[in-house]
């Protein structure tokens, strides 16, 4: 069909098996491993979020509040800035992931989080001796299309307890189709960048910066909890905020994923309509341009087993929690194998 990718391409294709990257939150006094895909999935970025807030009472603020807002929407631009520096494939680019979630380096930059002004756009990322950042490019620009809505969630605990986190995510009913063959090709190359220098510039055979970001929260002998939610760019921080309203705030899984939240990426800060005129207006006097809009994003999914298994899902989309049983059909009946010959 005339196109860029050969046989040869394909048939040197593979996947490999990657380690997930972890860290430990440790507000709310009962420390959890959260587990997220790596570098070139942008997982890390989500737990570069909580390294960042766990220095903070997120508690004390209170939840939505004024300061909560703020302490939360500079983090996520901090984080960001990060990502737009540093984060590529690691097979093509040295990433300082050992030292983006290190303890030092969250307290170093949690001084950039400054009370009462926000920082306009993204700050500037932080600096890594050996590490040049990428030059500054936009990944949105006034006038861009919306991203195709091409992204879903699965999260799964089975009988035994294994979990499984998945963002299903690539072509969907606007993909073209190859002629005579059936296949859509992945959009996924447009997450690369045509400038040399950046960490996610494209390249022979390097993967692009992907955005599906699923993730597992572990307090290893008591909770186990896949969570995750469609959403693109957006995803780390709303992972972040379910979190940090069930670590932080004390809500259970459904509480979590449908409370209040916010969208920022630098710039304006989108706010949902439970946020009140008080709220709203002290974050403005802080600086943060705010756009009030009808929901933000995407339908958050999480099943929590501990004591109980839950499975939550947020009003912002059509995800639903399903529990399959192999009980009985009803009392009395049983089927092969059955020792009795019923």
């Amino acid at each position: 069909n005339d196109g860029l990718l050969s046989a040869d391409d394909l048939a040197e294709f593979s996947c490999d098996l990657a380690a997930p990257e972890r860290i430990t939150y440790k507000n709310g006094g009962d420390p959890m491993d959260v587990y997220a895909c790596g570098v070139w999935c942008q997982g890390p970025v989500m737990l570069q979020m909580l390294k960042l807030l766990e220095g903070f009472d997120l508690k004390a603020m209170g939840h939505n509040s004024p300061d909560y807002i703020h302490t939360l929407a500079e983090a996520i631009k901090l984080r960001f800035a990060d990502r737009e520096a540093y984060y590529g494939d690691p097979d093509h680019v040295d990433v300082p992931m050992e030292a983006l979630l290190s303890d030092a380096y969250a307290t170093e930059r949690r001084d950039q989080i400054r009370p009462e002004t926000a920082w306009p756009d993204l700050p500037p990322a932080g600096a890594f001796p050996g590490h040049a950042p990428s030059p500054t490019v936009r990944t949105l620009v006034d006038g861009s299309p919306p991203a195709p809505a091409d992204t879903s969630y699965v999260g799964v605990i089975d009988a035994a307890g294994n979990a499984f986190s998945s963002n299903p995510s690539d072509v969907t009913y606007e993909s073209p189709v190859i002629p005579g063959t059936g296949f859509c090709p992945s959009s996924r190359g447009s997450q690369s960048w045509a400038v040399r220098e950046h960490a996610s510039s494209i390249e022979p055979g390097k993967r692009p910066r992907l955005t599906p970001n699923p993730a597992i929260a572990i307090r290893p002998g008591r909770m186990l909890m896949p969570f995750g939610t469609p959403g693109g760019d957006n995803q780390p921080q709303w992972n972040a905020q379910v979190l940090s309203n069930m670590i932080d705030h004390g809500m259970n899984v459904q509480e979590a994923v449908e409370a209040p939240r916010l969208w920022t990426q630098g710039g304006s800060v989108e706010l949902e309509p439970a946020f009140t005129p008080e709220v709203r207006d002290r974050l403005s006097e802080m600086g943060h341009v705010i756009e009030a809009v009808p929901h933000v994003g995407g339908g958050m999914n999480a099943i929590q087993f501990g004591d109980a298994l839950t499975g939550a899902a947020c009003w912002r989309a059509d995800g639903t929690p399903v529990a399959l049983s192999g009980g009985l059909a009803r009392a009395g009946v049983r089927f092969w194998p059955d020792k009795r010959g019923h």
